[in-house]
Parts: structure tokens; sequence; C-alpha cells
């Protein structure tokens, strides 16, 4: 999926997988598709396997101490991980996708798309073994807590996340900025034509084409809406500024009003 003819500055991203066509198909649709065409990120992938010195090209064994499962094997995952550092460079972060990791959020995201890359390793089994997680690994991911048959759908998770904050590649670089969590919050609700479905009206504010009042409205839902529904995030907003205590606080009367 990567080329020599991409440009330098393209954002890199390297999956160390044993399933590279999970990955690679994922990435060829929608919009990071394009965005690899336009060259502003590259997609590679480095199979474990390939660097298996074992005629039948095995990467897992069993467990020193006994136990159910079988645990991904040092050689062939450490040589896959130090081609990745070799192509891409000792400062792009190499990230195990694990259920033991921090989980993904909207800042962890953020921040991976400031560098110039990350190497995403997947995991099988019953996981890699412990001595490439203490000296091969820089960090550790987890999208939630359960677990998955591979890290191959975390990765993709992550992919999606950090990819698309890469400017260009959403087309309109102020649409991260609205976002869930971008701000703290939940988005806003959102509406489009027509402005009356069976009945279902959109809210005359919207209408009304005054965009600072269209701006203070959709601050006061995402508010409202951070409220009801993730108290967790709403804790983390305390306490408010003096603006957005002033929306709930008007929201909270016209409710009780009405």
């Amino acid at each position: 999926m990567s080329s020599n003819e991409q440009p330098s500055t393209s954002y890199s991203v390297t999956v160390v997988t044993l399933f590279p066509e999970f990955i690679l198909q994922a990435v060829g649709h929608s919009i990071l598709g394009r965005a690899i065409s336009a060259g502003l990120i590259t997609i590679s992938v480095i199979n474990p396997r390939d660097y298996s010195t074992n005629k039948h090209k095995t990467v897992d064994d069993y467990p020193f101490g006994g136990g159910a499962g079988m645990v991904m094997k040092t050689e062939p995952l450490v040589a896959a991980i130090e081609a990745s550092r070799d192509a891409n460079g000792c400062d792009t972060p190499v990230i195990y996708m694990s259920p033991a990791g921090s989980t993904l959020t909207q800042h962890i995201a953020s921040d991976l798309s400031q560098l110039n890359g990350m190497t995403l390793v997947c995991g099988h089994y019953e996981g890699i073994d412990e001595r490439v997680r203490e000296h091969w690994i820089d960090r550790e991911l987890s999208i939630g807590d359960y677990v998955l048959t591979g890290g191959e759908p975390a990765a993709m998770v992550v992919i999606d996340a950090v990819c698309r904050l890469i400017p260009g590649v959403l087309g309109n670089d102020a649409s991260p900025a609205d976002e869930s969590f971008s701000a703290g919050t939940l988005e806003y609700p959102h509406y489009t034509r027509p402005s009356d479905f069976r009945g279902h009206k959109v809210p005359d504010i919207l209408l009304s084409g005054h965009h600072a009042k269209i701006e203070d409205w959709r601050r006061t839902q995402a508010l409202v809406r951070t409220r009801s529904r993730r108290p967790d995030l709403w804790e983390r907003l305390q306490p408010l500024s003096k603006e957005d205590r002033k929306r709930i606080d008007t929201y909270d009367r016209l409710s009780e009003s009405n």
C-alpha cells in the first residue's frame, strides 16, 4: 500500500501483523484510501512470519510454566519490529495493541497525529513474550475493556482515529475541532434537509442565519448532551467557565418553564 513515490512528508504507519491483508483491505477505502492516494499518509505492513527461521514459519510456542494457549515468539517479532524501526526511524513509537494498555482517547490520538508516524504491533494467541514488551515496545494502547481475537481490529481503530487528524485528510481541517471529545464534550446535534420530516422539525435557530446565536446553541447542546449521557466527561469539565455555566442555567430554567 505504501509507495516510494509518496512524499517524504506523509504520515507513516507500519503495522506488524500476522494478517497483513486484514489491514491493507481495510485502509484501501473511503477517507483513508483517498488520503493514501493523495500521499498524505502511507500504510505498510510487516509480517513476523517473514522473519521466522523455522522452515514451517512458526511464530508461536508453548508458554514456560505451562498453561493454555500459545505465546508469540521473540525472534520473529523483534526482527519485524527492528525492520520497522530501520524503515521509519527511531523517533517513531512502537505501540503494542493490548487490553492492558492505556485506553485510547481523542487526546492520545491528537498527540500521535503530531508525530511523523507510528508502528502498531498486533498480538495473537495469549499475547507476546514479556521480554518484547519490556525492551522493544514504547507504549501499549487499548480500545476498551474487552478482549479481541487479535490486535488488527484495534490497530485499525487507532489508524483511523489518528490519521483523520492529519491535515488535509478530512478535506476540511476545521472538522476535527468540532467533533466529540475535541473540546472535552460530546458533539452537538446535526440536522440537514428537509427542515420538516414527517412533522419532526429542525430547531428554528439553525434556520435563522444568525451565526453567533447558532454557535451559542451548539455549545449549549454539547454541554447538555455531555451532562446527560457521559457523567464522567461532565465531571472533568468542572468547574465550568462563567459562559458555560450561564448557558446551562438558562437551559435548565427554560426546560423547567416548559
